[in-house]
């Protein structure tokens, strides 16, 4: 059963981490928000992978922002606000039921609003050796 589990785990990392390639050349596929799926599901079944992502030069960082401190950057809340603003636009505009484009709106603002709540993250300047580390 063990083994199922592990698998079962791996298999989301990897389906996880595959939609988070594919969102890279897709503007309406978000990118980090299946990465810090395919870290998290790989650190209960896949530590190599999880390990790869947490060093990645470019992806590393925000999922380390996330999980260190919920924060997220304001490039990717911008991103995030003009999608759900255009998927709103494009909804209206298309032969989608009443109900859907009278409950999206809200839920999306909502979702917004709880975006922009959580905390940026704060770049450090890199430390500096003390003068007992450099003898």
């Amino acid at each position: 059963m063990k083994v199922v589990k592990i698998l079962l785990w791996r298999l989301l990392a990897l389906c996880a981490l595959l939609l988070g390639l594919i969102g890279i050349p897709l503007p309406g596929l978000p990118t980090v928000p299946f990465l810090l799926l395919s870290a998290w599901s790989a650190g209960k079944g896949w530590p190599a992978l999880e390990l790869w992502l947490l060093q990645h030069p470019r992806y590393g960082p925000p999922i380390l922002a996330w999980r260190q401190h919920g924060a997220v950057s304001r490039r990717a809340k911008w991103l995030a606000s003009l999608m759900m603003t255009g998927s709103v636009l494009l909804m209206w505009f298309s032969a989608a039921p009443m109900l859907l484009k009278i409950i999206l709106p809200p839920f999306l603002a909502g979702v917004a609003t709880w975006l922009w709540l959580r905390p940026e993250p704060v770049s450090l300047p890199p430390m500096e050796q003390s003068h007992d580390e450099s003898r």
